[in-house]
């Protein structure tokens, strides 16, 4: 049991301004005293909480106050990158793995410098940093408070997502409850009534509903986020998901001529806007296409370096391994900024089997 009864005096200097305020409102020092009191049990089995309340009601003070050594505010960025904001002593492989994990994972966003990037992906690129900590808890002050509600609760599911694959142990501090049922924890403390509730297995997320629909039109929007960002065949058939009437993920399919396969559908693009991923909209629409064809008498596959679908491919039976190696051709504007990403990049051919 974390026990906590904390008093905060506020004892401003006694300027003309100041002074003018106190006498023309009559308060006196008591009216700036702040008082916070109660328990938050940690004793019982759990791996993420929440301490949520308006603000003004003590959630930073409360959690500086019970996990200074483990509570993270903000950090620094300087680099052009924010790969080389990391540690040094931290592999680009491992960095490139917690950036995927935590949602993070269009791969020209990592070149880029942390001020220039979404609020969204921003606060990832945060719980990425706290995550490498040799840290067993991290406390994170300001979870969601700036990042639009949609995206706040998307992040928040993706977020626990990963917590839970790790041994670690994660404290929110936010104002916005909306996120609760996304974030699914362990244990609520409210600051508005300073109660705790234990709440192991009891929320669940609410539905994400995707539609998946045949359009074109699409492409421009998606087109920056993709890792070899160049144009679409005009010859592909071209599918949006959408979330709450936005367009969330893109999906180009192309027939693939071969001599000795007939009738194989190809993925020539895969698209999750950066704020939505993590959250497997990306499988659910492979899937969703992969079965429409499969239904019409189709074969379908796709070829991919990106970790996360190579690992969700491995654990999935749906997909069948074809091909590892290297991409020893240059594709025509494969390009990100001036580096070339298309030529001796591993790659990876997989087959969905309707087995």
């Amino acid at each position: 049991m974390q026990s906590f009864d904390i008093v905060r005096e506020t004892k401003p200097k006694k300027s003309f301004r100041v002074a003018s305020v106190m006498g023309k409102y009559d308060l006196r020092s008591e009216h700036i005293i702040e008082k916070f009191k109660g328990d938050i049990d940690l004793d019982c089995e759990w791996q993420i909480g929440i301490i949520v309340g308006h603000s003004g009601t003590g959630k930073t003070t409360i959690a500086k106050e019970l996990f200074k050594e483990n509570y993270i505010d903000k950090f620094k960025y300087k680099s052009e990158s924010v790969l080389d904001d990391f540690d040094k002593n931290i592999s680009v492989n491992d960095i490139c793995k917690i950036f995927n994990s935590v949602g993070f994972s269009s791969v020209v966003s990592w070149l880029k410098p942390y001020s220039v990037l979404s609020q969204g992906e921003k606060m990832r690129v945060d719980l990425a940093r706290s995550l490498l900590d040799n840290k067993e808890l991290i406390v994170f002050d300001e979870f969601t408070s700036v990042v639009d509600r949609n995206i706040a609760k998307i992040g928040s599911y993706a977020i626990q997502k990963n917590v839970k694959r790790t041994a670690k142990k994660f404290i929110a501090v936010s104002c916005h409850s909306d996120i609760i049922e996304w974030l699914e924890p362990d244990w609520v403390f409210d600051t508005n009534q300073m109660k705790f509730k234990y709440t192991r297995g009891l929320l669940r997320r609410p539905e994400i509903k995707l539609d998946i629909f045949e359009i074109r039109g699409y492409w421009e929007r998606f087109r920056k986020y993709h890792y070899l960002n160049y144009d679409i065949n005009h010859a592909s058939k071209q599918y949006v998901g959408f979330i709450n009437d936005i367009p969330v993920c893109f999906c180009g399919i192309l027939h693939f001529p071969h001599p000795k396969i007939k009738n194989y559908k190809k993925v020539t693009r895969l698209v999750v806007m950066p704020d939505y991923q993590g959250i497997g909209i990306g499988n659910r629409m492979l899937k969703y296409i992969a079965e429409y064809y499969i239904n019409k008498n189709y074969r379908f596959g796709i070829v991919t370096s990106t970790p996360a679908l190579i690992e969700h491919f491995k654990n999935n039976n749906k997909w069948e391994l074809k091909n590892y190696g290297r991409n020893n051709t240059q594709t025509k504007g494969s390009t990100v900024g001036n580096m070339k990403v298309s030529k001796n990049r591993l790659t990876t051919s997989w087959e969905y089997v309707n087995s």
